[in-house]
């Protein structure tokens, strides 16, 4: 299949997924002509689920506008496979960051990033010796001020780059991206891919690979900085075993009511 050929999707748990593996979705990614129209990578992980299912706008709008909607949960591919007999590949956001920066980006290839720290830059800088990496770091909060939101789609317009790492946490990535799109005339691929900058840069340490393979890496953050992590592994992402669980079984749950009702 061509890269640029149309994708398919699979609705998994309230998210309709683009099924590529990592390999298939960095083809997608950097085979796109630079100057071709924005579009944005959207990693989903639980935490969308659980949005998702909640119906919270900022999660569904995100979902439906991107251009792919990629697998970021190990959890997510273990519920695929073990609970509902599919596969669900894996393509996470720090990956893809790291392989595009170590195999794809080129010095000389224009960069912008919403989000990270001075210190993010300075080593991005440094390690991949960019020569046009521009940077916004919009202020706390940013999200819930539409002004604020704004002023990062006239820095992505004012910057135009063949990738743009929006590195500002989830729903809010995804926020600037579709304000983005609101807006038109921007160009390149729009990358909502978390803490990935602080990984590949080294500011943050990842999980080491024994997390990986166990599917513990949200363990291991969590390990590391239980009050930053916390809600987010126990409010924002644990529902979706309840997802899954109330999804597999509500065929038959439906069928003992049916039965109950009939007496």
């Amino acid at each position: 299949m061509s890269a640029l050929s149309p994708l398919a999707s699979r609705w998994f748990l309230g998210v309709n997924f683009t099924p590529l593996s990592l390999s298939r979705a960095l083809a997608q990614i950097t085979e796109r002509e630079a100057d071709a129209p924005f579009v944005f990578v959207n990693t989903a992980n639980a935490q969308h689920v659980v949005g998702a299912n909640a119906k919270e706008p900022r999660f569904v709008a995100a979902h439906d506008r991107a251009w792919l909607v990629l697998n970021d949960s190990r959890i997510l591919r273990l519920l695929s496979r073990f609970v509902f007999g599919q596969d669900l590949p894996l393509a996470p956001g720090s990956d893809i960051t790291y392989d595009l920066f170590h195999h794809y980006i080129a010095p000389n290839d224009s960069i912008t990033v919403i989000g990270g720290s001075d210190e993010v830059e300075r080593r991005l800088r440094a390690q991949f010796h960019l020569q046009a990496l521009a940077r916004y770091d919009p202020p706390m909060g940013f999200y819930r001020i539409t002004a604020e939101i704004e002023r990062c789609v006239d820095f992505i317009l004012a910057h135009p780059a063949r990738y743009v790492f929006l590195a500002v946490g989830s729903p809010q990535s995804e926020a600037v991206a579709c304000a983005v799109l609101d807006r038109g005339g921007a160009t390149g691929v729009g990358l909502s891919v978390g803490s990935s900058l602080h990984f590949v840069t080294g500011v943050v340490r990842r999980a080491p690979e024994i997390y990986r393979r166990l599917n513990a890496e949200w363990a291991y953050r969590l390990i590391q900085n239980p009050r930053r992590h916390a809600r987010r592994v126990f409010v924002e992402s644990l529902p979706v075993l309840w997802i899954a669980l109330r999804t597999k079984l509500g065929p038959a749950v439906r069928r003992s009511h049916t039965r109950f009702d009939r007496r």
